[in-house]
């Protein structure tokens, strides 16, 4: 007789197992522990120890109840007579199947990027481009993750970064793009994938001209920020990231994850290590008094910890990449005037408008890369004195427009 719900959930535990049997060789396994397994009994062809041909009985696993229900588990049980009517085996189709998914997910786009990201890793590349390359991934994992690298199709690739597009986002839709034809090209490299199907998705993307980051570029617009930023009434530590940041005029990731380690206050020097630079090389920033002062601020806070501006949430990790530019916005600000990254753009416009600086200079001190080795070997050496000198006058400038002073633009002498 057929089993029902309430049989199934009647069913109790005894001393020794026994089965409650279904129709077409369906069956629940009641264990002494409390466990109930559906079973389903067959035959199919074989051979005998002699070699003989023979009807052999076998039992194939569907799962366990109440996880796998009673129409679920005759559903399996219609689906292993179909392949037993081909002659299949459903015993070892299944272990098949269980084989390929194992082999599909060692060799999946997501197992493929995580080898490819733990590679970087090893490179040395800057932790920043890691845990952005580890977004990325986040970003198709849903609709690429789990496929199989050497069967993702092109158009599967641009249906993943379509609505960054369609979103007016063109920088993430292009490099999310970018990142998986880099995992396609390790994996081409490790010979578990074919090609690289980005190729074929050149020009697939709308490229719509890129919006340079707002800054203020004008002394007296300085003056007026500065201002404003003193009468930030926010957390002290993102004023101090504030003023630091106009100061110093590094990248906004490598002040907000600035480490005590790196600082030598005595030596007025903060040495960035290699690994959080765009450029992949050691960059020295000359601390002037009036940012050495606001460091040891900081320090009241946070130098028992690991970060000069620690998460609000947890001192493990740096200060959010959106606090400076929350803070900005704060002030009145709009993302279309001034972001953090402005403060870079702010300063390379006017310590080339004083004139009193070598172009050379400044660009050391921006961190600009210098594609000539020997070139930027001897730039580092050459400009140290110059950037020292330059780091303590842009304080003071800095404190000057803050005041209102009026600024006057340096203009080189006419000869004759």
């Amino acid at each position: 007789m057929a089993l029902t719900i309430t049989t199934l959930r009647n069913a109790k535990p005894k001393a020794k197992p026994y089965k409650l049997a279904d129709e077409k060789g369906l069956f629940l396994l009641v264990q002494p522990s409390g466990g109930m397994l559906w079973r389903m009994k067959y035959r199919i062809d074989g051979r005998d120890d002699s070699g003989q041909p023979k009807r052999i009985e076998k039992k194939l696993a569907l799962g366990a109840f109440p996880a796998i229900g009673l129409k679920d588990a005759r559903d399996a049980r219609d689906a292993a007579r179909r392949l037993l009517a081909k002659g299949i085996d459903p015993a070892e189709q299944k272990r098949r199947d269980t084989y390929a998914a194992k082999v599909n997910a060692a060799n999946s786009f997501s197992a493929l990027a995580k080898l490819y990201i733990a590679k970087n890793r090893r490179d040395g590349l800057a932790e920043a481009t890691v845990t952005k390359r580890e977004w990325f991934l986040r970003l198709v994992e849903k609709s690429l993750g789990s496929r199989p690298i050497a069967d993702i199709q092109p158009f599967e690739i641009l249906e993943a970064v379509r609505p960054y597009e369609a979103a007016k986002n063109d920088e993430k839709a292009h490099r999310t793009l970018q990142f998986v034809g880099q995992v396609f090209r390790y994996a081409v490299a490790c010979q578990m994938a074919p090609s690289d199907p980005t190729r074929d998705l050149r020009g697939a993307l709308v490229s719509r001209k890129p919006k340079h980051l707002a800054a203020i570029l004008d002394a007296k617009k300085a003056g007026e920020l500065l201002r404003a930023i003193d009468g930030y009434e926010g957390h002290p530590l993102t004023l101090i990231a504030l003023k630091l940041s106009a100061l110093l005029f590094v990248r906004p990731g490598e002040l907000r994850r600035a480490e005590w380690s790196e600082f030598d206050l005595d030596a007025a020097l903060w040495t960035i290590p290699a690994t959080k630079m765009k450029a992949r090389r050691e960059h020295a920033v000359p601390l002037s008094e009036q940012a050495i002062a606001l460091i040891r601020e900081a320090a009241v806070m946070t130098a028992g910890g690991r970060y000069v501006f620690p998460s609000v949430r947890t001192p493990a990790r740096p200060m959010s990449e959106n606090t400076v530019n929350a803070a900005l916005r704060r002030l009145g600000f709009t993302g279309d005037e001034m972001t953090a990254h402005g403060f870079r753009a702010m300063a390379s416009t006017l310590l080339n408008e004083s004139g009193k600086w070598s172009p050379d200079a400044i660009e050391r001190a921006l961190a600009h890369k210098d594609k000539d080795g020997i070139r930027a070997a001897y730039h580092r050496g050459a400009h140290w004195a110059e950037r020292v000198e330059m780091a303590q006058w842009w304080a003071d400038h800095l404190d000057l427009l803050r005041k209102g002073a009026e600024i006057v633009p340096f203009r080189p002498s006419s000869s004759g």
